[in-house]
């Protein structure tokens, strides 16, 4: 591209506007003081963003600091002027009461330094879960080239010579600290071994099932979701991340010609074939509706649960994130999807080539890991989207369902793939810790464990607790799942089979807010039903009688996000931000501000 033939960049409207001087001097003046030249602003070089999450708060992307110096390099190889700014920290395990509540909120200030600032382009630096959809819901909203680099999942972790998996470890130490096979010292020792290095975890939790999916959708370079935090190879991706973005700005290459109908159907078949967490389609239908493309609960139930597993990763499977980069990575699945023809192949990345041609000389390296599409870990491996008088809208993750749960749950002679028990009904996390030990609930392998109030409104932001441990009485006896039920979500890294993102929650008069403690439920996963075993004219005087909970906002930012958020079967996502997409080419740059 010659110097004739490139476009003006929205940058130079700041630094470079021959019709405005005196807004000109200003806007450039101030950015001198540390050491920028006018050359460098006022001849034509892309401004480049690099929106780092990386923090002490948020552990999980803190390396992201230091990798941001190679992406840096990589700009300024490519000809561009790299310019770092702080996003709003996410981290899951360190949020009260949520970090559900913050992805919307990076969300928004996002959008407000991508379309107020002087950035041609932008590298979105991901990796916690909430991330990767705040960074992404952003892009999309204001439609400039925009580029990923994750930052890659820890290194294994192992604990008395097997593996320990981060996240999934909790789950099977708090059912053998319930079982009294181990002490509080014990546990805590365990859980800290699942987190040995940098980076986030590397189970196939919703960090790294995020990541992949940006990767499915074309938003990353091929190959690079899955390279191991500390490794070299991250370092590497990161400079060709800088690099790339300089050329995405020139061939105007943004997030609308990548991240279409086409690419989102790919993240679907990607999510059922790598076990990807459930908090995924919540995240990738915010996605899409802040792209203004269509896509809901069914979809993801039509196009993906029929979708064989191939990766035998945790917690599905067995391995963890470096034995998984070494089989390949979501190259060699993606290898794997295309002789099925489930892909299409046809879908613009990232690197101006399709996803066809990325992924072309991919192939699985070690097949004990990566499982060939004629030899897979399951069959059918999606999630199935439930609906009935409980709700409108659930999932299930199917790839979890342990041979245990199916047959004491779903092989009843004559009625396989189907169960039916009775509910205990808890208000919240609290309640449940309060009461789940008690004797006069008479848990039993009959019952089904239900939890409500702990949805995007009720919580608030979705609280990740419907994965409960049954009663420690019935764990010592060899039961440690029940079916759970809940309003709310659950971790990515948990393997609970729990019907989950129930829509509308409880909090909004939901048919959960109907249920009670004793009601029998019927879940059959041949009709995709959920339903409470109450007659029609019960539930009528039941929500006559329906009186909610109140709602106690803490801070300003819980007032507005209860006021505008949605449920968790649209993306929880703030419902009237929606007008507002691909807003750089729909409104060019803001007024002046002098």
């Amino acid at each position: 591209m010659s110097e004739q033939t490139k476009p003006r960049l929205r940058s130079q409207l700041w630094w470079s506007n021959p019709d405005d001087p005196g807004m000109t001097a200003l806007y450039m003046e101030r950015y001198l003081n540390y050491g920028l030249t006018r050359a460098e602003l006022q001849t034509g070089k892309p401004i480049i963003g690099i929106a780092q999450t990386g923090s002490d708060l948020a552990p999980c992307n803190r390396h992201h600091l230091a990798l941001a110096q190679r992406v840096r390099e990589g700009i300024l190889q490519a000809g561009g002027i790299p310019f770092e700014f702080p996003v709003h920290p996410i981290q899951e395990t360190g949020k009260r009461p949520t970090a559900a509540l913050d992805r919307n909120l990076a969300y928004l200030g996002l959008v407000e330094i991508l379309f107020g600032y002087p950035l041609d382009g932008v590298v979105l630096t991901t990796g916690c879960d909430k991330t990767t959809p705040a960074c992404l819901m952003a892009a999309a909203t204001v439609d400039i080239p925009a580029i990923v680099l994750s930052g890659g999942p820890m290194l294994d972790g192992h604990a008395d010579g097997r593996l320990v998996g981060s996240g999934t470890v909790i789950w099977d130490a708090r059912r053998r600290l319930a079982a009294g096979e181990i002490d509080t010292d014990a546990f805590m020792h365990i859980v800290s071994t699942s987190a040995p290095s940098i980076g986030h975890c590397n189970t196939m939790g919703t960090a790294s099932s995020m990541n992949a999916l940006a990767e499915a959708l074309g938003m990353s370079l091929p190959g690079s979701a899955a390279i191991p935090a500390p490794y070299r190879e991250r370092a590497q991706v990161a400079h060709a991340t800088g690099a790339r973005i300089v050329g995405m700005v020139w061939e105007d290459l943004k997030p609308s010609r990548i991240m279409t109908r086409a690419a989102f159907e790919n993240a679907i078949v990607c999510a059922s074939a790598i076990g990807a967490s459930t908090n995924c389609p919540p995240h990738l239908n915010a996605i899409a509706r802040h792209m203004g493309v269509p896509l809901d609960n069914a979809d993801w139930d039509r196009i993906g649960y029929d979708v064989p597993l191939l990766v035998d990763m945790m917690p599905a499977g067995r391995h963890l994130g470096e034995a998984y980069y070494r089989a390949g990575g979501l190259p060699a699945v993606i290898a794997e999807l295309r002789k099925a023809g489930r892909m299409h192949e046809g879908t613009l990345t990232v690197t101006g080539r399709t996803l066809g041609e990325d992924n072309a000389g991919a192939r699985i390296l070690d097949e004990e890991v990566i499982r060939p599409i004629a030899r897979p870990l399951r069959d059918a491996a999606g999630f199935a989207v439930l609906s009935g008088n409980l709700f409108d809208s659930a999932i299930m993750k199917t790839s979890v369902i342990s041979e245990e749960f199916r047959r004491r749950y779903l092989r009843r002679p004559g009625d396989e793939d189907a169960l039916e028990g009775r509910a205990v009904v808890f208000e919240g996390p609290e309640d449940y810790h309060a009461r789940i030990n008690d004797p006069a609930l008479g848990i039993d392998e009959d019952s089904i464990l239900v939890i409500r109030h702990v949805g995007p409104l009720g919580y608030p932001g979705g609280a990740e607790v419907v994965n409960m441990l049954p009663p420690d009485a019935l764990v010592r006896r060899g039961i440690e799942e029940l079916p759970c039920i809940g309003d709310g979500r659950q971790s990515g890294t948990s393997g609970s089979p729990s019907i989950l993102n129930a829509s509308p929650e409880a909090a909004t008069g939901g048919g959960l807010a109907l249920l009670r403690t004793g009601d029998r439920i019927r879940i059959d996963l041949n009709k995709r039903s959920a339903d409470m075993l109450v007659g029609n004219d019960e539930l009528a005087r039941r929500r006559k009688d329906l009186v909610l909970p109140g709602l106690i906002d803490q801070t300003p930012w819980q007032t507005l996000f209860r006021r505008h958020v949605g449920q968790l079967d649209g993306g929880m996502v703030l419902e009237e931000a929606l007008r507002h997409q691909r807003i750089a080419a729909i409104h060019g740059v803001p007024r002046g501000n002098h």
